[in-house]
C-alpha cells in the first residue's frame, strides 16, 4: 500500500499508515473543485468489469501497455481515448491506454492498490485541493509516488518527437502547481469560478449592467427582486469551499501562512480573518434578504445548475467548466446567457481568482521507455490543437499560450465570447501567493470543515465571526495532524 511521505522515515510506517487513512478520509468527504461539471454518466454499458470504472480494450500480444487513469467516465473519457488512439498511431510496441473512473476517491483507491500490488498505472489525474497530499506520498519502501514531471523532461524540447509544451502552460495554472520551481504533474482540465446571467430575466427586471462587485450584486437583487418581473429568489451558487476560497483570493488574503505555503510548509491556517468574515457575512445578508437561494445541500452542483437552467434565478455562480452547457441552456431555452468575471468585493479588490480543476501526475520509477512514452502522451495531450479542442468540447481553459493563440486566430472567441471569460479572469489575477492558491496538508479535509461552518451559518442562524473562528479551530488540528505525520 502506498503512503504518505514521512520525514522521519524510522516511523514511516505507523505515520504512513495514520495518513493514508486521513487522505481517504479527506478524499471521500469531498470530492473537490472539479467536480463541477454536468453529472457523470457513470461506468459503461455494464461491460465494466469493477463499478464506476470504465476499462480499455487489451492491447495486443506483444504490446506494452501504458495505463493512464482518469476521474471521468463520460464525453471527456471519450475524448481522451480519442486523442490516445491518435498518438497511438505514432509508436511502435507500446499503446497508450485510458481508464476511467467515477471521481477522484475511486481513482485514488485503485491506485493504492495497484501500487501495493506493485502494477502502478504510468499516469494519475488528481484534483487540485489534494495537491500537496499528492507531492508528499511514498510508496511502501520510502519512495516517492510521483516523479516531477519537469525534472522526468530534463530540459529536452522533444519527446518521441513530441514537441514538449510544458512551459507554454498558462501562467495561473503553471503557478499553482510549481512546487520548489517545478512543475510536479502536468497542468490539463483547469478552470475558474465565473457569474452567468440570464441576460433576458435582467432586462425584464430594469437591470441594464451586470454587476462585478458583491455591493452591485445586492443593489442588482434589490432592483430585480422589487420589480414586477421578480423570480422567487435572484442568485444561488453551491455551498462549496472553492468558491469561499476563490473570494479570500480576490481580496488578496491566504489561507495558510508561509506564503499560502508557497515559502515553505503551511503549518498555520487563516480562516478567520476579516476577508473570510466579511464574504460569509455579505452571503448571509444575500439569504436574509431573500436574494440568495441555498439548496440545502452542500456542494450541490446540479440543484444550483438547474435554477439557473430552469430561469428560477438570473444569476448563477459556477465553475467555468460548465460554460458551454450553460451557454446551450439558454440557447435552447429562448432565454440569453452572458458569462462575466466573478464578483468580489467591492471595496478589496487588490486580488484576483484562482483555479479549479485537476493535473496528470506522472508515477515515479517506471522504465525509461515507459516514462517517455507516458511523458511524451501529456505533451502531445496538450499541444495546441488538442488543448484547443479540449476547451472548446469541455469549457476547461485552453491550458497553453499556444492554444489560445490558436482559438483567438480561428475567431472562437469572437463567436463565444462566453468561452473567453475564465481565461481572461484569470490572466487578469495579479501574481501574488494569494492568487496562486493554497498548498497545505489535509486541504481536503479542511474544505469540508469550512463547507460545514457555511451550513451553519446558512441553516442554523450562527454568527458567522463565531462560527468560522470555530472553523479555524478544527482546520488547525486537522492540518497539525498531517504535519505531525508529515514533516520532515
Amino acid at each position: 500500500m502506498s503512503h504518505i511521505r514521512a520525514g522521519r522515515r524510522g516511523h514511516a510506517s505507523n505515520r504512513a499508515a495514520a495518513a493514508a487513512l486521513a487522505l481517504a478520509l479527506g478524499l471521500a468527504a469531498c470530492g473537490g473543485a472539479d467536480d463541477t461539471a454536468a453529472p457523470e454518466e457513470g461506468g459503461d454499458d455494464g461491460a465494466a468489469a469493477e463499478e464506476g470504472v470504465d476499462e480499455p480494450e487489451p492491447v495486443a500480444e506483444g504490446v506494452t501497455e501504458v495505463p493512464v487513469w482518469i476521474a471521468f467516465t463520460d464525453a471527456r473519457l471519450d475524448w481522451t481515448r480519442d486523442v490516445a488512439a491518435a498518438f497511438n498511431e505514432q509508436l511502435d510496441g507500446y499503446e497508450i491506454t485510458v481508464q476511467g473512473y467515477d471521481n477522484y476517491e475511486a481513482l485514488f483507491d485503485a491506485t493504492l492498490l495497484a501500487v501495493d500490488q506493485g502494477n502502478p498505472p504510468a499516469v494519475v489525474q488528481y484534483f487540485e485541493a489534494a495537491t500537496t497530499e499528492a507531492n508528499d506520498a511514498v510508496t511502501n519502501a520510502g519512495d516517492p509516488l510521483f516523479t516531477s514531471v519537469t525534472e522526468a523532461i530534463g530540459g529536452r524540447d522533444q519527446i518521441l518527437d513530441v514537441p514538449v509544451v510544458i512551459d507554454d502552460v498558462v501562467e495561473s495554472a503553471a503557478n499553482y502547481y510549481t512546487i520548489d520551481g517545478e512543475l510536479r504533474s502536468m497542468p490539463w482540465n483547469t478552470s475558474s469560478a465565473i457569474m452567468f446571467t440570464n441576460r433576458t430575466m435582467l432586462e425584464e427586471a430594469g437591470v441594464d449592467e451586470i454587476p462585478d462587485t458583491w455591493q452591485g450584486i445586492t443593489e442588482a437583487c434589490d432592483t430585480i427582486m422589487a420589480s414586477d418581473a421578480a423570480p422567487e429568489h435572484c442568485i444561488t451558487w453551491p455551498n462549496h469551499s472553492w468558491f469561499i476560497e476563490q473570494s479570500i483570493a480576490q481580496q488578496g488574503e491566504v489561507l495558510a501562512n508561509n506564503d499560502n505555503g508557497r515559502a515553505g510548509r503551511a503549518d498555520e491556517v487563516a480562516i478567520d480573518t476579516p476577508a473570510m468574515v466579511d464574504y460569509v457575512t455579505w452571503w448571509k445578508e444575500l439569504q436574509d434578504a431573500g436574494h440568495y437561494v441555498y439548496t440545502g445541500v452542500q456542494r450541490d452542483w446540479d440543484g444550483t445548475y438547474n435554477a439557473f437552467a430552469s430561469q428560477q434565478v438570473p444569476f448563477l455562480i459556477y465553475s467555468s467548466s460548465d460554460t458551454t452547457l450553460l451557454t446551450e441552456e439558454g440557447e435552447n431555452g429562448g432565454f440569453e446567457v452572458e458569462a462575466s468575471f466573478m464578483p468580489g468585493n467591492g471595496d478589496r479588490a487588490e486580488g484576483g481568482n484562482i483555479i479549479g480543476g485537476a493535473t496528470l501526475w506522472l508515477v515515479d520509477g517506471l522504465e525509461t521507455e515507459t516514462e517517455d512514452v507516458a511523458l511524451a502522451f501529456l505533451n502531445f495531450l496538450n499541444n495546441p490543437e488538442n488543448a484547443a479542442d479540449w476547451h472548446r468540447v469541455t469549457g476547461y481553459i485552453p491550458i497553453t499560450n499556444a492554444a489560445v493563440e490558436l482559438l483567438e486566430e480561428e475567431g472562437w472567441f469572437e463567436e463565444n465570447p462566453n468561452s473567453a471569460v475564465a481565461g481572461e479572469q484569470l490572466a487578469a489575477a495579479p501574481a501574488s501567493p494569494a492568487t496562486a492558491g493554497v498548498l497545505m496538508g489535509n486541504f481536503v479535509a479542511i474544505r469540508d470543515v469550512i463547507t460545514g461552518a457555511i451550513e451553519d451559518v446558512l441553516v442554523n442562524d450562527l454568527d458567522p465571526a463565531d462560527r468560522m473562528s470555530q472553523a479555524d479551530e478544527e482546520a488547525q488540528r486537522l492540518l497539525d495532524d498531517y504535519n505531525e505525520l508529515f514533516v520532515d
